[in-house]
C-alpha cells in the first residue's frame, strides 16, 4: 500500500506547473516532473504510470491551446493513432531493450540535434510545407510510430526529436511545437493506457499534479504562440542541452 504525504503533493504541484509549462512549448518537461515522482520514494514503475498521468493530462491543455489558435497541422492528426499505439507497444516492451544502450542512442542523437539547430540560425522561421507529398507523409508516419513507441517505453528528449522532425519536413517552430502536442498527446495516452491496465498509477499524486499541469500547459502554450519562432528556438535548444547533460550524468556520473 503506497502512503500518501501532504507534503509530497505540494511539491509535486509545483513541479507539475512548471514541467507543463515548459512541456508546452518544447517538450522536456518530463526532466521536471518524473524525478520529482521518483523523489517522493514510491516504486519507480508508479512513479512512470503516475508521471504519464499527469502528463496526458497536461498534454491535452497544450494540444487545444495550439489547435485554437491554428498551429497544428490538420493532416497530423490523422498520425496521432499511430503514435498511441505504438507507444502502448513500446510501454509493453520496454523491458527488451537495455536501457543503458538506448541511453548512448539518445545522447548521440541529442548533440546532433543541438547542433544542427544552432548552426541553422534562419531554420523554422518559415513555413515551407506547401503541400505534403505522398513520401513526406510516409517520412511523418513512420516518425509518429518510432518516436511513439520510443515515449512508452523510455520518453526523454521525445518532443526535442517531434520538433526536429517536423522542421526538417519544412514546418516552422511554432507549427512544429504545435504539431508536437499532437503525437505527444497521442503517445502518453498510449503509454497511459498500457500502465493503467498493467496497474501502475498512484492517482493520489497523478490526479492533482494533472489538473495543476493544465494550467502549467496553457500558459506555456499561450506564450510561446505569443513570443513565436524566436523564443521557442531558444528554450528549444536550452532544453535539449539539459537533456543531454541529464543523460551524460546518468551515464557516466551517477
Amino acid at each position: 500500500m503506497l502512503e500518501f504525504h501532504l507534503q509530497d503533493l505540494i511539491f509535486l504541484l509545483a513541479a507539475g506547473f512548471i514541467g507543463a509549462f515548459i512541456d508546452a512549448a518544447v517538450g522536456g518537461g518530463g526532466l521536471i516532473t518524473l524525478p520529482a515522482f521518483m523523489a517522493t520514494g514510491i516504486p519507480t514503475p508508479f512513479a512512470l504510470g503516475s508521471n504519464k498521468l499527469a502528463s496526458s493530462i497536461g498534454a491535452v491543455s497544450s494540444f487545444f491551446t495550439f489547435a485554437r489558435e491554428g498551429k497544428v497541422d490538420r493532416k497530423i492528426l490523422k498520425m496521432m493513432p499511430l503514435s498511441f499505439f505504438g507507444s502502448a507497444a513500446g510501454a509493453c516492451i520496454a523491458s527488451l531493450m537495455p536501457e543503458q544502450l538506448l541511453r548512448y542512442i539518445v545522447v548521440i542523437a541529442l548533440v546532433c540535434v543541438a547542433l544542427n539547430t544552432y548552426r541553422k540560425k534562419d531554420w523554422g522561421g518559415v513555413n515551407s510545407m506547401e503541400t505534403m507529398t505522398r513520401s513526406m507523409a510516409v517520412g511523418i508516419a513512420v516518425m509518429a510510430w518510432c518516436l511513439g513507441m520510443y515515449d512508452g517505453f523510455f520518453g526523454p528528449g521525445t518532443g526535442s526529436f517531434l520538433i526536429f522532425g517536423f522542421l526538417y519536413f519544412g514546418y516552422n517552430f511554432v507549427t512544429a511545437a504545435g504539431n508536437t502536442k499532437a503525437l505527444n498527446l497521442a503517445s502518453n495516452l498510449g503509454g497511459l493506457v498500457a500502465f493503467l491496465l498493467l496497474g501502475r498509477v498512484y492517482l493520489a499524486y497523478a490526479l492533482p499534479m494533472g489538473l495543476v499541469e493544465i494550467a502549467g500547459a496553457h500558459l506555456g502554450a499561450k506564450i510561446a504562440i505569443k513570443k513565436g519562432v524566436g523564443y521557442i528556438r531558444t528554450l528549444y535548444l536550452i532544453v535539449t542541452v539539459v537533456l543531454i547533460g541529464k543523460q551524460v550524468y546518468d551515464l557516466f556520473l551517477k
